[in-house]
């Protein structure tokens, strides 16, 4: 066997890192596919965002405008922002990644809630930096934990809110709390992917914030409620310091033509947006009831997902219940790299979906 030392070698941290593994979506021959394993709407993307897309087949040979203008000007005209104040990206996990690669190097650390998205963890060690996990409470970020977690050589904190895969939320007194605790030298990321689809007074995704602080960020997605996750077109809200630091790093045409077009209609599209929040409000709150009839302890979500756990199921597990659903075309996600070795994460679907999958569910537990 040839030497190591004889090739180029990763920086600190690459190869600890485990590869991400999206949701699978593949079923056998002739079996219709309910996809429920990746988050997406189930009501698709705005007709005025296909449209837009469309148009962009007569402009391939053109870049993309690189500093991303007439999609920063809409985002801010609907939220009510500074233009200047904004940036966007291949997705909103470029966005975390450029943080990371920003603020983080060998002998930081950047904490994250247990149960978190995983892409965070990868941000850090990618960076050459230590991750640190907070436990959780009853699923939820626990703000004393993470304050209890925070040292000298804390750098970054990652809150996703609501948190990806448990569906649990901080109420924005709880997040204030936490930024009054930690050092104005650490950074607090709000991951606020699922901010629409939030129905709680006590809940902001953290535009206020932001604007009221000089070490807050909040990151959002066009990918869940705007259907927009083959474009791969996401956004940050922050202070001018930090979005003059990330607007050095990122690639000069980081984001396609097509996403700028299909991403700007689909936000000034509010009639899709708000269908979209009431079929999830429906679902969400009869998937719940049905699943904890079933007999399922399921933790109550205020995104467009469910994750339901089977311990206590007596000779059923998540990966069992997993080989049953597959074969009936339901694909869900397991979730054992997030530390939930025996739970599923189900995405609201079409109203056919969820009354499928609950079907399933319930001859599953009864065989």
């Amino acid at each position: 066997m040839r030497d190591s030392s004889s090739r180029p070698q990763p920086n600190s941290g690459v190869m600890d890192i485990a590869a991400y593994v999206p949701g699978k979506s593949a079923v056998p021959a002739g079996v219709k596919l309910h996809k429920l394993s990746a988050n997406e709407t189930p009501l698709g993307p705005s007709a005025a965002a296909k449209s837009a897309f469309a148009a962009l087949a007569e402009r391939l040979e053109d870049y993309p405008d690189g500093s991303s203008s007439a999609l920063r000007q809409a985002i801010a005209g609907v939220h009510g922002l500074n233009e200047k104040h904004i940036i966007c990206g291949n997705g909103s996990d470029e966005l975390l990644s450029l943080i990371c690669q920003c603020y983080l190097r060998p002998g930081d650390e950047a904490i994250y809630s247990q149960h978190g998205f995983l892409v965070y963890k990868i941000g850090i060690l990618a960076a050459g930096a230590t991750p640190v996990v907070a436990p959780e409470t009853d699923f939820t970020t626990d703000v004393d934990a993470i304050l209890a977690s925070v040292t000298p050589r804390t750098k970054i904190v990652f809150i996703a809110n609501p948190n990806n895969p448990t569906g649990t939320y901080l109420a924005m007194s709880e997040v204030r709390r936490l930024h009054a605790g930690l050092p104005a030298n650490a950074l607090l990321v709000l991951d606020a992917a699922y901010a629409e689809y939030v129905r709680r007074n006590d809940y902001e995704a953290g535009i206020e914030l932001v604007g009221s602080a000089e070490n807050v960020v909040m990151t959002r997605t066009f990918s869940k409620i705007h259907g927009l996750a083959a474009l791969r077109i996401g956004w940050l809200y922050g202070p001018d310091h930090i979005i003059d630091a990330l607007d050095r790093v990122r690639g000069p045409f980081n984001v396609n033509a097509a996403a700028h077009a299909a991403a700007q209609a689909a936000i000034e599209d509010r009639d899709t947006v708000d269908r979209a929040i009431a079929h999830n409000d429906q679902w969400l709150a009869w998937t719940s009831e049905q699943l904890t009839n079933l007999g399922l302890s399921v933790t109550p979500s205020v995104g467009n997902f469910l994750l339901m756990h089977f311990d206590g199921i007596a000779g059923k597990s998540a990966a069992d219940a997993d080989r049953y659903l597959t074969p009936r075309g339901y694909v869900l996600r397991l979730v054992g790299g997030y530390g939930l070795p025996n739970s599923l994460r189900m995405t609201i679907g079409t109203a056919e979906a969820c009354r499928g999958t609950v079907a399933a569910l319930k001859e599953f537990l009864e065989t």
